[in-house]
């Protein structure tokens, strides 16, 4: 596949204009991380947009910043640490070379840090993009609190590069924490793990991150306290932790958290994403030992991972149609997958008619002509 890389906002509408007079299809890349996501659909050429990687603004008396989106990922977060600062997201691969921000929002890919701060979406102010006539628009601000005009960023943030190039950037920046506290309640029986988890989402309290783990018959879950006083955060973990019957160790160490993000990727075998609800933790994890599988989340949030180990196409295949046939009527996505598995499933999961529908209405009004990735997304939109 030809692959191009420009170097700034006209260039790729010049790019993007040459394709759409020739009747060519586009596929926007970032650091390549997610490119072996969704089914396997081809593009006459690849967008990189790799070369555009310059912080423009940081802003630190108004805690944001401006960001081209081929800026690495974890470049990007040095340069705010200086200023003990942080952008709020903890994606798989941030903290190596590859994930840019751009692929961050538009996979609107996520960590443990989703619990306090909320989805990406969250994080991201404004937008410049250009769309599928070549014209070059920006959406948003650079303040946090801005009401004019349609919010294009929240929109753009998980299309998946099907609307159009994601070119800059606005995020907002938070007090990065100081000497957080780790403190993990371990157990074997997921019905303590799942009420562990229940106790600490309905305390009144905020900490940064509260996630589950569970692979080869045993678990954990983990609570990340931080702020002005993470002991006492810590402590009222750990008291949650205790009711429940787990095992209770308080850490200073973060190496956890990073398992807990590499855990929703896989380079063989499968990972699929469920959608559901906290309350139904015990559920997913049941499910999880059921088919062998390892799994992370979000306890907060309802969102799981559950990684498959490799196997031959047809039994992942099956093992996923009997995930779904679990969980339904609840979205499973199958993220990381090889690529006869991807073209055996459909990739994205039973979807709402209603929300297909406005999908395929939203894809029509900024890609009429089908020039990125036409039938990529969810209902082949």
């Amino acid at each position: 596949m030809d692959k191009r890389s420009p170097s700034s906002g006209e260039e790729i509408s010049e790019l993007v204009q040459d394709a759409a007079r020739a009747g060519s299809t586009v596929r926007v890349s970032g650091g390549g991380t997610k490119l072996g996501w969704g089914p396997p659909v081809e593009a006459d050429f690849e967008l990189s947009i790799t070369a555009m990687d310059e912080v423009l603004e940081h802003n630190e008396g108004d805690l944001t910043a401006v960001l081209q989106a081929g800026v690495p990922f974890h470049r990007a977060q040095a340069r705010f640490a200086d200023a003990s600062q942080m952008l709020a997201l903890d994606p798989p691969l941030g903290e190596r070379a590859e994930a840019t921000i751009g692929g961050v929002v538009a996979a609107a890919d996520q960590g443990p840090l989703r619990h306090r701060y909320g989805p990406v979406r969250d994080q991201v102010l404004g937008v410049t993009l250009v769309l599928a006539d070549g014209s070059v628009v920006r959406s948003g601000s650079k303040v946090i609190k801005n009401v004019a005009g349609y919010d294009l960023a929240k929109l753009f943030c998980g299309s998946f590069g099907t609307l159009g190039v994601i070119a800059e950037v606005v995020v907002r920046l938070h007090p990065a924490p100081q000497d957080p506290l780790t403190v993990v309640g371990r157990s074997d029986d997921v019905h303590a793990l799942a009420a562990g988890a229940a106790l600490l989402a309905h305390r009144l309290f905020e900490i940064e991150a509260l996630d589950v783990f569970w692979d080869h018959g045993s678990g954990e879950v983990l609570a990340l306290a931080a702020g002005g006083a993470p002991d006492k955060q810590a402590a009222v973990c750990a008291a949650a932790f205790s009711e429940a019957g787990l095992e209770v160790s308080t850490e200073e160490i973060r190496d956890r958290w990073a398992r807990q993000r590499a855990m929703q990727r896989a380079k063989d075998g499968a990972v699929v994403r469920i959608s559901g609800l906290p309350a139904q933790l015990e559920r997913v994890l049941e499910l999880a030992r059921a088919v062998g599988a390892s799994a992370v989340g979000r306890a907060g949030v309802g969102v799981s991972w559950l990684k498959l180990p490799n196997a031959p196409g047809d039994e992942l295949v099956g093992s996923i149609e009997e995930i779904r046939s679990a969980l339904s009527p609840w979205p499973v996505a199958v993220l990381d997958a090889p690529e006869a598995v991807r073209a055996k499933v459909d990739v994205w999961g039973q979807q709402d008619k209603g929300v297909v529908e406005l999908m395929r209405r939203v894809k029509q009004r900024f890609d009429g002509a089908g020039v990125f990735k036409p039938g990529y997304f969810v209902g082949g939109v």
